[in-house]
């Protein structure tokens, strides 16, 4: 009897100690004492959403911060930053304008107000951010760049060359240089100059797309249709996504009376750009010229979609119109452009020809009247052809002009502004990255291609015990939304209040998970860890907790390796908790990819086979597990075996693997 008075008094002190450790540390984290390491690890939440591309739950974190501790700089960075990705320019203008009140001598903030302040078109204000910049750090090649290139937009051309020059002194190859001091050149009209400073680019770097683009500018200015046809194609072999090409190659084409090509390369800008005024409006002259009417009406439709009041492109509608019989439609599109234009006698002669051959006499008489009064002098009722080698400028709206191909009123140089912000994170570490470990979340992914479900023994088992969300299997981690992010911390606040009020380990052990799962979701992967640590302790037999426990410190060494943090240990102890989880469930595929997907990160791709290979025999239908297999082939020159395994998951539902095929092929 005294025995188990005795081992039921240990076991209620092991309960009520480990509740008191639970409350302890939940209120730890929450007390003012701690409030700069609260601070603190808001912020790296925050920066670690933020790798991850989670804008939105990102500001939440930065928010909190902020509140917290309203003089830090960092907060209000880091929030200019994810409003700078979500393009809201102004607000990170002004958080960004708020960091440096806070600390005036950290000069990427200065450099990321100037790109937000580009964005916005403020060039001026972006000059004085980069100026300051400079002053920093006056050997940071970008921040020149960027400054010329504002000095361009402000007309501000002497101190744009004077800059250039300076930039040479320090990077005589620097290409760009040459091909911003070309675009200067020719906004001040000195053609022969420009040639030489885009040459001496092309020389530097014949693998700029721009520059062979910039120097086919110049070709057609001249109507040296051939040689900007050569130039075009080669900024298209080096760039092919950019609609601008084909719209003047096309240009190029149709003057040396290419126009299957022409027609071809504005077939493809289109297919680019679905929405380029140009490449419908000449498409639809080129078309009526080879009497494929309807079509043409169709893109003549279209730019009347996009511009109303675009008197040409009505003009030369109702010409299609009135050749495809729908006469009453024509003399509406006439009747626009005559109001507009009431001595435009080729107008006039058209919509008489379509009031006769309505009956309609007497409007016919009345505008072939009107015809004779303005004492033209040519011939009546031949339509002109489309003139050769003519164009006009999308601004000149002279009716006789109708049908020539139109062209940009300014043959603009796109500019590219350099910056680490540009694009996205992930874009800037590796070429081909491995798919992510599965793990556990709130959120199911919707993919109508990728149709495959994660099911898991363990986790059935766990949903089965009736808790209030259902946990699913995952490799994909979608950004929450507002709404979401709310429900997800007020859950947690629900969770932490029953974990407070539980009264027994058996209680509180599901808990745990969950509340981990949940800041899974909310990015919070070092709050996960705690719970999940915690919840080994009270029960080390838990697959899920070490499963769950994995993915959330591999996130964290994730995120330190691209802050150029050595990770090695932390990757260890995500080594050591996934082999304690397969010992534990030997059968669960996913333990396995993602052990595999620890060895591929650290090269050690024969052990990442194995795994892999294991995976696939545990459950061969998951695509992540033959796309990591395929880069690991790849990555030890098995190209067909690797290209096989990408091709199997793209029949999986992994539509990415595709380009990676295509690039392994051409090789």
């Amino acid at each position: 009897m005294r025995n188990w008075k005795s081992g039921k008094m240990r076991y209620w002190l092991r309960t009520t100690m480990s509740r008191l450790f639970l409350i302890f540390s939940f209120s730890l984290f929450y007390s003012p004492t701690f409030a700069q390491y609260n601070t603190d690890r808001l912020i790296m939440i925050g920066r670690s959403a933020l790798y991850y591309e989670d804008y939105v739950l990102s500001i939440q974190y930065f928010n909190q911060a902020i509140s917290a501790k309203p003089y830090l700089y960092e907060p209000w960075f880091f929030r200019g930053v994810a409003k700078f990705y979500l393009d809201d320019f102004r607000g990170a203008e002004s958080d960004c304008s708020q960091a440096i009140e806070r600390n005036p001598y950290v000069m990427t903030i200065y450099e990321l107000r100037g790109l937000c302040r580009i964005n916005q078109k403020k060039f001026t204000e972006a000059i004085d951010d980069y100026t300051h910049a400079l002053r920093f750090n006056p050997d940071n090649q970008s921040l020149w760049h960027n400054r010329i290139l504002c000095r361009i937009n402000e007309k501000d051309y002497e101190r744009g060359l004077a800059e250039i020059d300076t930039m040479l002194t320090h990077w005589s190859n620097y290409a760009r240089a040459y091909s911003m001091q070309a675009e200067i050149y020719l906004l001040q009209k000195d053609t022969t100059q420009a040639i030489k400073s885009l040459d001496k680019s092309l020389d530097l770097d014949p693998y700029d797309a721009g520059i062979w683009a910039e120097r086919a500018i110049i070709s057609l200015a001249r109507q040296k249709w051939k040689e900007a046809e050569g130039f075009l194609t080669k900024a298209i072999h080096l760039q092919p996504k950019n609609a601008a090409y084909y719209i003047n190659r096309a240009m190029a084409r149709y003057n040396q009376n290419g126009l299957r090509g022409a027609m071809a390369d504005y077939d493809t800008a289109l297919d680019l750009d679905p929405n380029n005024f140009i490449g419908h409006y000449n498409r639809g002259l080129l078309r009526a010229q080879v009497g494929d009417d309807n079509r043409g009406i169709e893109d003549f439709d279209f730019v009347l979609r996009l511009e109303p009041n675009d008197l040409m492109a009505r003009f030369n509608r109702a010409l299609l119109l009135e050749q495809t019989g729908d006469l009453r439609a024509a003399i509406q599109d006439y009747t626009k452009v005559i109001e507009e234009f009431p001595n435009f006698w080729f107008g006039l002669e058209h919509r008489a020809s379509c009031y006769r051959r309505l009956g309609n006499n007497k409007l016919a008489e009345a505008d072939e009247f009107r015809i004779l009064k303005a004492q033209i002098d040519k011939r009546y009722g031949k339509q002109p052809r489309l003139s050769k080698r003519q164009m006009r400028r999308k601004s000149d709206t002279d009716p006789d002009k109708y049908n020539q191909l139109v062209m940009a009123d300014e043959q603009e140089v796109e500019h590219e502004y350099k910056s680490d912000y540009r694009g996205r994170v992930q874009d800037r570490k590796v070429e081909m990255s491995w798919q992510p470990m599965f793990g556990l979340s709130f959120f199911v992914v919707h993919n109508e291609v990728h149709s495959y479900i994660a099911f898991d023994r363990e986790v059935d088992m766990f949903n089965q015990q009736s808790h209030s969300y259902p946990v699913h299997i995952g490799c994909e981690q979608p950004n929450v939304d507002e709404q979401q992010m709310k429900r997800q911390f007020a859950y947690i606040d629900s969770v932490s209040v029953a974990i407070g009020e539980s009264k027994a380990n058996q209680q509180v052990r599901p808990l745990l998970l969950l509340r981990a799962v949940a800041y899974s979701g909310i990015q919070n992967f070092d709050s996960a860890i705690d719970d999940l640590s915690t919840l080994l302790q009270i029960d080390s037999t838990s697959v899920l907790a070490y499963w769950q426990r994995a993915v959330c410190q591999a996130k964290i060494n994730e995120f330190n390796a691209s802050q150029g943090t050595n990770i090695e240990l932390k990757s260890a102890n995500v080594l050591g908790d996934l082999c304690e989880a397969i010992k534990l469930s030997p059968r669960n595929p996913y333990l396995y990819y993602n052990r595999g997907c620890l060895y591929a990160l650290r090269k050690d791709y024969n052990r990442a086979l194995d795994d892999f290979n294991r995976a696939a025999e545990l459950d061969a239908n998951i695509p992540e597990v033959y796309y990591n297999r395929g880069l690991v082939y790849l990555y030890t020159d098995r190209t067909a075996e690797g290209v096989s395994d990408l091709s199997k998951a793209g029949e999986l539902g992994l539509y990415a693997v595709y380009s990676v095929i295509k690039k392994y092929r051409e090789k």
